[in-house]
């Protein structure tokens, strides 16, 4: 018998499908959020005026914007339970391979 594990993103802020896992941070925590692209490019406007007019802090790490680093944009669990219905190995902790993640992301998701 086949089974076929299916995640499906939700928008946090509707409750509709969502497209994208956005990444902030603020006051020194991080905060991740489901979203629909519209509502991340709404996020993205409405943080941009206070962007423009910041300044990096000091020591802070710049991230790759490759899409592959931890949680950029795709949820893990997703990714594994997406491989794993797929039979493509992947280790329960850690880094994901960028292949799998792009297969993953061609696949739809």
């Amino acid at each position: 018998m086949a089974t076929k594990t299916e995640v499906v993103l939700v928008d946090d802020l509707t409750g509709d499908p969502a497209d994208t896992t956005v990444t902030f941070s603020l006051d020194r925590t991080e905060y991740e959020i489901d979203l629909s692209n519209d509502n991340a490019a709404e996020l993205r406007e409405t943080l941009a005026r206070y962007v423009n007019a910041a300044r990096k802090a000091p020591g802070a790490r710049r991230r790759a914007v490759t899409g592959t680093g931890s949680y950029s944009g795709y949820d893990p669990a997703a990714v594994r339970a997406w491989a794993a219905g797929r039979g493509i190995e992947v280790s329960a902790r850690g880094r994901i391979k960028a292949d799998v993640v792009e297969q993953f992301r061609a696949a739809g998701n």
